[in-house]
């Protein structure tokens, strides 16, 4: 724009950049950066440099924040409070709407159509049609129950007087599974010993031992004996025991409610995500739980009226079941007037999901069996249609999950954002998603410390150009191997049919690097998942997120404070408890934390340092121990690296620590410090942090599922170096993979597809990477072949 038209510009129209100055969230140094409005802007770098601390941390919490800010008082104090973050100059914010990896959450009765409102559309769609009418949208609803109940009302028409009314509500849920889909039976034999009397410890319940609480209500209800065997209960005893419903009760001078061990189990174990649950109460529940079709509605969450009612011969269990490519067809068939509207924005909301990808997906689709990219494009579905323009849109590696064939829709969908006239921010590593950017921001040099400074700004030929980690590797190709390792068995799968599979035989070759492709929602994890289950043998990393809390830290999750902690005892003759920041060695006034939280009431919370122990966790007095010199919080702040060198040699010495430490070395953490909060990793850590962890167990196959997500084309590389040393001393990879680089560099390649969904579920090629190119038979072979140049 020349000065001459810049003059006659309204001043409105000179706000077209969010400036960022002096940012310091996390390992930021002082960022300054200017972005353009209503462009696409992608930030690229190696993992862990700072790339979500400034956009997820810094730009969208601040805009997050701004808006909470224009609320009432009183409904800010039903939101969560957020702290401004560090920074100095936060300028020309818009509106941000952030489309992050986090899972969909695991209600039993959240599916994709419901998260995505394409239930509520098809409910109102039924309850307009359907024959026989059995009642507005509410009864067609898995989610509502049927209720039926009768009082009196005061009515006043000229003179007072009381009438009896009946009140009654139809909803769609199916009265046994509670809507649900499946019913829980429960193998008593895993609840208690009943060899054994109460007081004996015969609950084995997690948490209810006889010295604790519960174990106490259960021993002092005065139901039954607590020195009787169980066994020798009476029916009516035992079923006090199991199934009694909830009673006052007075234990200790204690007025409590006393309920039966099973609905009890129910409350508190079965009505939460299996997966959230801590790994020993996860293993009781899966030990003790077997989860079944519900009988009465056949898995369909729906009682017997909603599944009567039809449109040309569907109920709406059918078409919830059915492929949504497939639902997108049947909803056109429908042709009626008086629906023409809801018709037509059902049918926009059905084609969105099939643009995006996800056309593979059906509708009761549990939410929480979605992976994280797909969780992220159900997230964007409702964004598509919108109306929303000049609005902020931050994303999290929208191409995770993506086959290089799907890369293209997401590209398109994130201009199509942008043309609206949105500013449209991405996280990104791969190669294709950077080539579309207007904008370029490029952090680093390196990651964690060596990281949070801005290598370069501007556009994607000067990337090219420059001298950065992501310029130099932004052309990388891997080249096919020109040998490939000679497989010293097979694993044998045959008539796999878990979710699309078609009846699949497959021979998965042991001893070399095996890579499963093909699109998204080809059966890929299906087939890896399903037919080799992680147990005797086998370890299994998947893409379920890392699970902890601020108190978390590298050191807690991998083991590796155990035998720190009991050196540091050795070495001072004290108890291993004093050197946990979690147990006896805490600081008192901050609970070892490190940090003081502070409620404001209605303001923001404030964090800060504790003033007591400086925010190095422990008391006084536990720092005065030493270990080569060093107390137990220096040892907590060194990086992988440096104490991998520490616990080497000499009075450290502890090779325990050191074994856990070179693990995490050979996934690239070798800058992560060992107490960093958990919360505070990037996704690409958390994914090696897991994989370092998972690579101690005794397995000779090792299963991973996309363990490139969150990794840059540098840290493919160091993955990949780390696959061959797993194969080379004697193990079996069977690698979930997208990335061409990996694909490039397999022994053997097993190519699932050709589509999604029922077009899937076959496999439509095995052998050698080399063969997969020369024949270029499958989508995979033909973006293969591109990539390597052949």
């Amino acid at each position: 724009m020349t000065k001459a038209n810049r003059a006659d510009e309204h001043a409105a129209d000179s706000h077209d950049m969010i400036r960022v100055h002096g940012a310091r969230v996390n390992n930021l140094k002082d960022v300054d950066v200017e972005i353009p409005k209503r462009r696409l802007t992608v930030f690229t770098g190696v993992s862990g440099s700072g790339k979500s601390s400034l956009v997820f941390g810094t730009i969208a919490a601040e805009s997050q924040r701004l808006i909470n800010e224009t609320y009432s008082a009183f409904v800010q104090g039903f939101m969560p409070t957020l702290a401004r973050p560090e920074v100095d100059v936060l300028d020309g914010l818009t509106t941000a709407i952030t489309v992050d990896q986090q899972r969909l959450g695991a209600d039993p009765r959240s599916t994709v159509g419901t998260v995505t409102d394409t239930n509520a559309m098809l409910r109102i769609l039924f309850s307009r049609l359907a024959e026989p009418h059995i009642g507005p949208p509410g009864a067609y609803a898995f989610n509502v129950a049927s209720v039926q109940a009768s009082g009196a009302i005061t009515v006043d028409r000229g003179a007072r007087k009381a009438e009896k009314v009946t009140f009654s509500r139809s909803g769609g849920m199916c009265p046994r599974c509670e809507g649900r889909g499946a019913v829980t039976d429960i193998d008593l034999t895993q609840l208690y010993d009943d060899s054994k009397s109460l007081r004996e410890g015969a609950l084995t319940i997690p948490g209810y031992s006889v010295d604790g609480w519960y174990g106490r209500i259960y021993t002092g209800c005065g139901f039954f004996d607590p020195d009787k065997p169980i066994a020798k209960f009476t029916k009516r005893e035992l079923h006090d025991l199991l199934h009694k419903e909830p009673t006052k009760i007075k234990v200790e001078g204690i007025n409590l409610t006393y309920e039966g061990l099973i609905p009890k189990i129910q409350k508190s174990f079965l009505s939460k995500d299996v997966d959230a649950l801590q790994p020993h109460v996860r293993a009781f529940v899966e030990r003790a739980v077997t989860f079944t079709v519900c009988p009465d509605c056949a898995g369909t969450r729906l009682n017997e009226g909603a599944r009567s009612s039809k449109i040309a011969g569907k109920s709406i269990a059918d078409v919830c079941t059915m492929q949504i490519t497939d639902l997108a067809e049947w909803v056109r068939g429908i042709e009626d007037a008086s629906v023409a509207p809801l018709l037509t924005a059902l049918g926009h909301t059905l084609d969105s999901f099939v643009e995006i990808g996800l056309g593979y997906l059906s509708l009761d689709r549990p939410s929480g069996t979605l992976s994280g990219g797909e969780a992220q494009r159900v997230k964007m579905i409702r964004h598509l249609g919108s109306s929303l323009t000049d609005v902020t849109y931050v994303f999290d590696e929208p191409t995770t999950g993506l086959h290089p064939h799907d890369i293209q829709r997401m590209n398109n969908l994130l201009l199509r954002l942008r043309d609206k006239g949105n500013t449209v921010l991405v996280v990104e590593h791969k190669p294709e998603t950077i080539a579309i950017a207007d904008h370029v921001v490029d952090l680093g040099p390196g990651a964690g410390s060596a990281g949070g400074a801005v290598c370069y700004e501007g556009d994607v030929a000067g990337l090219r150009a420059g001298d950065t980690v992501t310029g130099r590797h932004f052309d990388d190709r891997a080249r096919l191997k020109e040998s490939v390792r000679e497989p010293s068995g097979a694993l044998e799968i045959r008539g796999a049919d878990a979710n699309n599979l078609h009846d699949v035989d497959v021979d998965v070759p042991l001893g070399v690097l095996t890579v499963v492709t093909g699109v998204a929602g080809s059966g890929k994890s299906s087939l890896v998942h399903g037919s080799i289950p992680a147990g005797e043998g086998v370890v299994s990393v998947d893409q379920s997120p890392i699970r902890g809390s601020r108190r978390s830290n590298p050191a807690t999750y991998t083991g590796l404070l155990d035998p720190i902690r009991k050196a540091f005892a050795k070495a001072n003759g004290v108890k291993p408890a004093l050197f946990s920041a979690n147990s006896e060695g805490a600081c008192p006034t901050c609970n070892g934390i490190g940090v003081v939280y502070t409620d404001l009431g209605m303001m923001a919370g404030v964090a800060t340092t504790c003033e007591e122990c400086e925010g190095k966790r422990f008391q006084a007095a536990v720092l005065e121990h030493r270990l080569g010199g060093r107390d137990i919080s220096e040892v907590l702040a060194m990086s992988v690296a440096e104490a991998l060198e520490f616990f080497a040699d000499g009075e450290a010495r502890t090779p325990a620590a050191h074994r856990v430490l070179t693990r995490l070395n050979d996934v690239g953490l070798g800058y992560l410090t060992l107490g960093q909060p958990l919360t505070t990793l990037s996704g690409g850590e958390r994914q090696r942090l897991k994989l370092a962890t998972h690579m101690a167990e005794k397995g000779g196959i090792y299963v991973l599922d996309e363990p490139t997500a969150g990794l840059h084309l540098a840290d493919v590389e160091q993955l990949l170096g780390l696959l061959d040393r797993l194969v080379e001393s004697g193990k079996s990879v069977v690698v979930v993979e997208h990335h061409q680089a990996v694909m490039a560099h397999a022994d053997w390649i097993i190519d699932l597809g050709p589509g999604a969904g029922h077009d899937g579920g076959r496999v439509v090629f095995e052998g050698t990477p080399a063969d997969l190119v020369a024949a270029r038979s499958t989508l995979t072979g033909q973006h293969l072949a591109e990539y390597v140049g052949a």
